[in-house]
């Protein structure tokens, strides 16, 4: 029993860094560009979405769209991996724990969201150092690929171009591991929202096409005629149904954890660094709401919900072709 057990959490741990690894990918040049707006960067800040990615093309190269993704992949394995494996941990602890209390079988959604907050936080609390030198990366620039410049700030300065000597650079000069987890605490505050919302959500839209439009949504296999699993469109259209909601719910915390992040990068940011709490209150007194707050907002929709669409879809094809359950079971 216990090596089934073992078998499974290794089998959702891989499903879902791959997952995350094909989600971010699918998305990493709007991520970029969501980066370099948020943080009002000298050199992108009177462009649009589409117009700045064209100039990153223009000013850098074509390659530098993924500019950070290497150290995006490095995190968003185990980032991804932690987060779905927690997510089904949470999900059979909390559901022994309510089927004991009640006496009950009965699919208990509520209890789903508290699973995908909990898993939200446990994957940040372990990855959140690699997130931000993923950050520190996508905001250097390099115009002509000839100087290398901090994209926050309005002189040259030279900044770190790896993995590595981004986590050497921080942890030297940065206050160490403090450093290192500057802009924590948004990226949990935010995290308890956005990853109950998106389990929540997706497993809810699940079962809303089984009981609704089994039909069209689903497909049952010849191995378990009870249970409908869904198509890959419903798999697709569920997974950004959800991660539109999510992402619109915490969005100035994400501003207010890039702000952080990239505080230290000049002088002019400094200002951030301070608390998150202070940090969306610059935020919102220097440009607005709709230019703070939720600046980069419609880059966000455009990557979000396909990132995540393309996350949930990912993870539930993985489960099926190692083996594990994704099928809802017939009313």
């Amino acid at each position: 029993m216990a090596g089934q057990d073992w078998q499974y959490w290794t089998k959702t741990f891989i499903s879902g860094g791959i997952a995350g690894m094909t989600s971010k990918t699918t998305v990493a040049p709007l991520d970029r560009i969501k980066i370099l707006m948020q943080v009002h960067n000298s050199h992108y800040k009177n462009f649009g979405v589409f117009s700045g990615l064209y100039a990153i093309i223009r000013q850098e190269s074509f390659l530098s769209l993924y500019k950070g993704n290497g150290a995006q992949m490095v995190r968003v394995f185990p980032y991804a991996a932690f987060q779905f494996m927690s997510f089904e941990i949470y999900k059979k602890l909390l559901n022994q724990i309510t089927f004991v209390a009640n006496n009950e079988g009965k699919v208990n959604h509520k209890l789903k969201f508290v699973a995908g907050s909990m898993a939200g936080v446990t994957s940040v609390l372990m990855t959140y150092p690699l997130d931000l030198v993923r950050a520190r990366l996508a905001s250097v620039v390099t115009p002509n690929a000839s100087v290398v410049t901090l994209a926050s700030d309005t002189m040259a300065i030279k900044a770190p171009s790896t993995i590595q000597g981004t986590i050497m650079h921080v942890f030297r000069n940065e206050g160490g591991f403090a450093g290192l987890y500057r802009g924590i605490t948004p990226t949990i505050l935010a995290m308890i929202p956005y990853g109950g919302c998106n389990f929540y959500m997706f497993e809810r839209l699940k079962h809303w096409c089984v009981q609704y439009a089994p039909t069209t949504t689903c497909y049952r296999t010849a191995d378990d005629p009870d249970k409908w699993i869904l198509n890959i469109p419903s798999k697709l259209l569920c997974g950004g149904l959800s991660g539109a909601i999510g992402q619109t719910v915490i969005y100035p915390l994400d501003v207010a954890r890039r702000r952080m992040q990239l505080s230290m990068t000049s002088k002019e940011t400094a200002i951030y660094s301070k608390s998150f709490l202070e940090a969306l209150v610059i935020t919102y007194r220097s440009h607005g709401i709709v230019a703070g707050l939720y600046r980069g907002m419609s880059v966000n929709y455009i990557r979000a919900v396909p990132m995540v669409s393309v996350s949930f879809c990912t993870y539930e094809i993985m489960k099926q072709l190692m083996g594990l359950e994704t099928g809802v079971q017939s009313k």
